[in-house]
């Protein structure tokens, strides 16, 4: 993919990292109502929590999750930073499809049986709590970059440094 210009890429950015803030914010509502649901010796309050948290699961959950997912592949794969050319990078795409996965697909139907169910269910809150210290993972990962690039990174930063360095040189051949 070739790179996104600069305004592309930081209209894109700010898509990313504001649909990234609300699935973590997403995340610590789930939490905060499973935390309640699962607490409360009121079984119409745990009901509430577990109806509350299927409006956030059946409208949000998943197209969050999504354009995350997607923001984030295309800004990888629109800039110098590459999907693979940064261990953080990667690390923070598999994590994201794989709680993307676990939200779609495991989440949302367990919110679902539990709102029917209306008893208190912990899984409901050891999943957001999860994918909460998911996100602030890939937060800090996001901010800190560590770990340098990856070895294909290494390999392409190699061959710029050397096509540099051919290039350097042609005037000198010529004359």
């Amino acid at each position: 993919m070739k790179q996104l210009r600069r305004p592309a890429r930081r209209a894109l950015l700010v898509v990313h990292v504001s649909v990234s803030v609300a699935w973590l914010g997403l995340s610590l509502g789930l939490l905060t109502l499973g935390i309640t649901a699962y607490t409360t010796q009121d079984p119409s309050l745990t009901e509430a929590a577990y109806r509350a948290m299927q409006v956030f699961a059946d409208w949000l959950l998943a197209p969050v999750a999504l354009l995350t997912l997607g923001t984030g592949l295309v800004l990888s794969l629109g800039t110098p930073w590459g999907l693979a050319r940064h261990r953080w990078v990667w690390i923070k795409f598999w994590i994201t499809l794989a709680t993307a996965a676990a939200t779609i697909f495991a989440l949302r139907p367990e919110i679902t049986h539990a709102a029917a169910a209306g008893v208190p269910d912990l899984s409901l809150v050891a999943a957001p709590t999860v994918s909460t210290g998911a996100y602030l993972f890939m937060t800090a990962i996001s901010v800190l970059k560590p770990w340098g690039p990856t070895r294909r990174g290494r390999r392409l930063r190699e061959s710029a440094r050397f096509r540099k360095t051919v290039d350097a040189s042609a005037p000198l051949r010529r004359a």
